[in-house]
């Protein structure tokens, strides 16, 4: 188990100049949150080096070989077999004995006969059909024009419009005289001083309120929070800080202290171990087993398979004697002979190219 930097470190030293309260505090927190936590680490310092020890040895190459041999047995064989022997026949077949009629007739009787339709019959019906309707629509809108918008357009434009604006006129002139002018003679004589004075009488009755308000409810709540609580609650946070603090700083000093202890006793067991297992089964395989299997070696299985490789060596020289004297010597192969290419027929006395005599040269 190789030590952590951060359980190397000293714990941090506190600070002097520090109250009696955190040095009260803190001595009883540390001893008991070391003795809840020596255990506890213990425990998990074993129980990981046993967990990296089982993933090492265990269960690495337990996966490692189960997974070859389910990618070997398994999923190899089965790929192949469903590539060669079930995808590759399957698709050629169907596309062999299905997609291709399926696609023949479907062009054949779908599509060719539908595009004629299409193309011949639906399309100049369609037109037809939509002029007609479009003729038809002008019609209607013409008519409907002429028999609901025209006559309610000039009703309302050479009788309704001016009897309106009249009668506009004449309800103005009585709204104004009979509402508007009282209404505002009311507000201007009426209505202001009226509001003045109940604004007046408000204004003094709120700054009287207000007055008694704070010095029978403010500025008491004032004093009781600047002279009582907030001084309370100082000393309260003062109290659960260094606490907290405290507990803290304790978990992480044990926590540490608890590593070292740990770190020791699994150096007193390693070397327990080594000295009771290790050493003596390296002393037995140094002395014991080493030299005798330098022996087994160069006295055994060396001279074994010098035998073995001369023992093979004769029966491959008997074999091959016995086959000369039955079947004869094998024939060596003759090596092909020469000729030079011929590019003119070799009649005597006639000039060649590749000869430097000549007609006139030659005896």
């Amino acid at each position: 188990m190789e030590p952590m930097d951060k359980d190397r470190r000293v714990p941090d030293r506190y600070e002097p100049g520090e109250g009696c309260l955190t040095t009260a505090v803190r001595l009883p927190v540390r001893i008991v949150v070391l003795v809840l936590v020596v255990p506890v680490r213990l425990v998990w310092d074993a129980l990981a080096a046993l967990g990296r020890a089982a993933h090492r040895t265990v269960l690495r190459p337990l996966g490692g070989g189960l997974a070859w041999l389910w990618r070997t047995l398994v999923v190899l064989p089965v790929a192949w077999t469903w590539r060669t022997l079930v995808v590759a026949p399957l698709g050629w077949l169907w596309r062999t004995l299905v997609v291709a009629p399926l696609g023949w007739l479907w062009r054949t009787l779908a599509v060719a006969p539908a595009v004629w339709l299409w193309r011949y019959v639906l399309t100049p019906v369609g037109r037809g059909i939509a002029w007609l309707v479009r003729g038809l629509g002008v019609a209607l809108v013409w008519l409907g024009k002429a028999l609901f918008v025209w006559p309610w357009v000039a009703l309302w434009r050479y009788v309704l419009a001016p009897v309106g604006r009249g009668i506009g006129a004449v309800v103005a002139w009585l709204v104004r005289y009979l509402v508007v002018v009282p209404a505002r003679w009311l507000y201007a004589h009426v209505l202001t001083p009226l509001g003045r004075g109940i604004a007046w009488l408000v204004r003094g009755l709120g700054t009287v309120l207000a007055t008694l308000v704070r010095w029978i409810v403010v500025v008491p709540l004032v004093a009781l929070w600047r002279h009582v609580l907030v001084p309370s609650g100082r000393v309260l946070a003062v109290v659960v800080t260094v606490v907290v603090r405290e507990v803290g700083a304790a978990f992480g000093h044990c926590w540490r202290v608890a590593g070292i202890i740990s770190r020791a006793v699994g150096r007193f067991l390693g070397t327990v171990l080594r000295w009771l297992f290790v050493e003596p089964v390296r002393w037995v395989y140094r002395t014991v087993l080493t030299p005798l299997g330098h022996g087994i070696r160069d006295g055994i299985w060396r001279p074994v398979r010098q035998a073995l490789r001369t023992a093979r060596e004769t029966v491959r020289q008997t074999r091959r004697e016995l086959r000369r004297a039955l079947f004869g010597a094998p024939r060596e192969p003759q090596p092909a002979a020469a000729v030079p290419p011929r590019r003119e027929p070799g009649a005597p006395g006639t000039r060649t190219l590749g000869s430097s005599t000549t007609a006139l040269t030659k005896d």
